[in-house]
């Protein structure tokens, strides 16, 4: 499927001052907790009919292609960024007839210099692998020499664009925009109107769910408490994968008293969901549909929601394209409008009401009434 399929739901009601308890699981319009109980905006009403687009399922044969895989550090696994991508390759070969034997999977490691990304990538592209896709930013410098050198390859670079490399195609996100519903799910999640955001790295790129998130859970609660946390600075990339850091990160704001997490963190949001179901709160997760990861099934239980960032989406469209040899009709940004972002409803804790006032904010973003801002 594309995206999350979400039914229209009419609103029945505006939202009012909070004044009753909720439990953590529903999506009821007040709350009240240990801290100050927050007061809502009143919402925008739900469409009448979903505003995402959804293309036809036209067969398409990619059987003759050979697609190479360059991960973030991570890799297949990491039940974030990269199984995204994993899964939008996954779906290639089901969807398309290729090969197994004709696809490679090579992941990076922590802080590793260009060198060692050069090297993956020409390997690939020595090997006859094409497309190739490169899962992160982080492989822009790189893919834009070894392009260079390859230029009857086609390349796909995830969250970065290589400026007159004709042979690259960017496959770019607007986090920021699932990141707003995230905010709004977290303040309505709240007993405390008091909630939290831990970053993996801090850059520009994190900073776009960050500033997503607080715009989104002020939108909804305006007097709504926000913790801001990354676990290393820019140019440290252990951040997103590094679990102990991020459960202490969480910790300390759990401590502080917030009570719904949202990570955006890689393989370090394992760390952050554990400090969650220890310090029974809830947390809301990333990328991928995370209550469905198996590398975290023993925290589902508090994984509220994730905001998806559909890579797979992305990578699987890339790759169709590239078997269709029509690569004009990928999306500049792959946004709220083209399900390349949104946000996940498993386990239950996202009722009617409140899935309603969600469609109500994401139509609104569409139509762009809201501007959603990608720097915090």
């Amino acid at each position: 499927m594309r995206g999350v399929a979400v039914a229209a739901i009419a609103l029945t009601s505006v939202m009012t001052m909070a004044a009753c308890a909720k439990d953590s699981g529903g999506g009821s319009n007040t709350n009240t907790g240990s801290g100050s109980a927050c007061e809502f905006a009143t919402p925008p009403p739900a469409p009448a009919a979903s505003n995402t687009s959804s293309a036809a399922g036209d067969k398409v044969d990619g059987s003759a292609l050979k697609v190479g895989l360059a991960y973030d550090i991570g890799g297949r696994g990491d039940a974030s960024f990269n199984d995204s991508a994993a899964a939008g390759l996954d779906k290639a070969l089901t969807d398309m007839g290729i090969k197994k034997e004709n696809t490679r999977e090579l992941s990076a490691a922590p802080n590793e210099d260009e060198a060692a990304k050069q090297t993956r990538l020409r390997q690939l592209a020595s090997e006859g692998f094409s497309p190739i896709i490169g899962v992160g930013f982080a492989y822009a410098e790189s893919m834009k020499l070894v392009a260079a050198e390859f230029p009857n390859v086609k390349f796909g670079l995830v969250d970065g664009v290589v400026e007159g490399a004709a042979n690259v195609t960017p496959l770019l996100f607007a986090e920021q925009e699932g990141s707003f519903l995230a905010g709004v799910i977290a303040a309505y999640q709240s007993k405390k109107c008091h909630v939290g955001f831990v970053g993996g790295v801090e850059i520009p790129l994190i900073q776009k769910f960050e500033a997503g998130y607080v715009q989104g859970a002020k939108a909804a609660a305006p007097k709504i408490q926000v913790e801001k946390k990354y676990i290393t600075p820019a140019g440290d990339f252990t951040g997103f994968q590094d679990a102990p850091k991020g459960q202490e990160a969480a910790k300390g704001q759990i401590d502080k008293g917030a009570d719904v997490i949202y990570q955006a963190a890689g393989a370090s949001g394992k760390g952050i969901f554990s400090a969650a179901k220890q310090g029974g709160v809830l947390a809301i997760g990333v990328d991928s549909d995370q209550y469905n990861q198996a590398t975290v099934a023993d925290t589902k239980d508090v994984i509220v929601s994730s905001m998806l960032k559909r890579v797979d989406v992305a990578v699987y469209d890339y790759i169709k394209a590239v078997a269709k040899n029509d690569l004009a009709g990928l999306p500049k940004v792959f946004d709220l409008k083209v399900d390349g972002v949104g946000y996940a409803t498993s386990g239950g804790k996202i009722d009617a009401k409140l899935q309603g006032i969600l469609e109500g904010y994401k139509a609104q973003i569409i139509e762009g009434k809201i501007k959603v801002a990608d720097k915090p």
